[in-house]
């Protein structure tokens, strides 16, 4: 079993910042991609950034700049450290990792989400 743990989201007035953190763990080997997507009221999820090992980070056009997508290999995290919020980030936030377990399982696994408001 792998768990995506993620920190509180919460409510925050448009301008101020607010960081998420994601913590994976379990029967895992490695991890290959791992990231933050979200999900507005009434539309589909989106990828807001992520990355995968050896490879380049991927960020949304609508966050760069902003937003702040870290990972911490040696703890299984990843964090996204968000600045100058608009009320059009008000989403549910999904942590997801593409896992390699102990037993050579390769599994998709998404964080339980964490609702982030923004009010204006």
């Amino acid at each position: 079993q792998v768990q995506l743990v993620e920190s509180w989201g919460g409510l925050v007035q448009a301008g101020r910042s607010l960081t998420l953190s994601c913590v994976a763990s379990g029967s895992i080997s490695s991890i290959n991609a791992m990231g933050w997507y979200r999900q507005a009221p009434g539309k589909q999820r989106e990828l807001v950034a992520d990355t995968a090992s050896g490879s380049s980070t991927h960020v949304a056009d609508s966050v760069k700049g902003r937003f702040t997508f870290s990972r911490d290999n040696a703890k299984n995290a990843v964090y996204l450290q968000m600045n100058c919020l608009k009320p059009e980030d008000t989403a549910v936030y999904y942590c997801n990792a593409g896992v390699l377990t102990q037993t050579y399982r390769y599994l998709e696994v998404w964080g339980q989400g964490t609702l982030v408001t923004v009010s204006s």
